[in-house]
């Protein structure tokens, strides 16, 4: 039964890239390995950001005094910034490995090509080491059908951050008014996404929320962020799909 169970929770987590890689075409392009590239870009993002953290945290990574740890936004603000480091990986996937793809009706492959790669790479290397040890345990627990879960909502904040970062930087079919009115929009919800997590965590520790609500919250964040996204992108690009 624990095999059973680790194999809904990996299904759970793994099915809605397939379906998002095959619903819009990625397949027609050949964009598999372009998928895995974006992968490769993750690792690296991650490994600069461990460095990062390492150069200018180092007390995180002592865990003496681990069970007596309190939440200090200030520092968790300051480590959340590392994470803007993700905008810079994707736009270096974007300008490099899929510089074979340009505007237009092909955008969206950019925009959803990194997105999955970041996210899929981030469930192999932070989700499925943890299913497969804890998934397969002898006690049932209801966190790693979460962890499912959250990997979703990762693939949603990544194709919304890829969006974000694929419009910001390159050259909108706007006016010059219109482009400086819309970048301050980008730049926000980029600052959103990015401290989404850590705003997250604050409320549920503030309103000491359980696991799931805190789970829901997240969910209806990343919703909000992305269907905003989802209404500039429509919007700046002229496209319907």
């Amino acid at each position: 039964m624990t095999f059973y169970h680790f194999c809904n929770c990996v299904a759970l987590a793994y099915v809605p890239f397939v379906l998002v890689y095959k619903s819009a075409g990625l397949s027609e392009y050949g964009a598999f390995w372009k998928v895995v590239s974006a992968g490769a870009f993750y690792m690296l993002t991650q490994l600069a950001k461990m460095l990062a953290l390492a150069t200018f945290f180092p007390a995180e990574f002592d865990d003496n005094d681990s069970e007596n740890f309190d939440f200090d936004f200030i520092t968790e603000f300051l480590k959340a910034t590392v994470d803007l480091a993700d905008v810079l990986g994707l736009y270096l996937v974007m300008q490099r490995v899929l510089a074979t793809h340009g505007q237009g009706k092909s955008a969206h492959v950019k925009v959803l090509v990194a997105g999955i790669g970041f996210a899929f790479a981030e469930f192999v290397f932070t989700r499925l080491v943890a299913l497969w040890v804890g998934a397969r345990g002898v006690e049932f627990n209801w966190r790693h059908l979460q962890s499912g879960f959250e990997a979703n909502l990762s693939l949603a904040h990544f194709i919304t951050l890829s969006g974000l970062t694929w419009m910001a930087t390159n050259n909108l079919r706007m006016s010059g008014n219109q482009r400086a009115a819309v970048l301050p929009i980008l730049g926000a919800l980029m600052l959103a996404a990015s401290y989404k997590s850590l705003a997250m965590e604050a409320v549920a520790r503030v309103l000491q929320l359980g696991s799931w609500t805190a789970l829901f919250y997240k969910a209806l964040a990343t919703l909000g962020i992305g269907l905003v996204t989802l209404q500039l992108y429509v919007g700046v690009t002229g496209q319907t799909h």
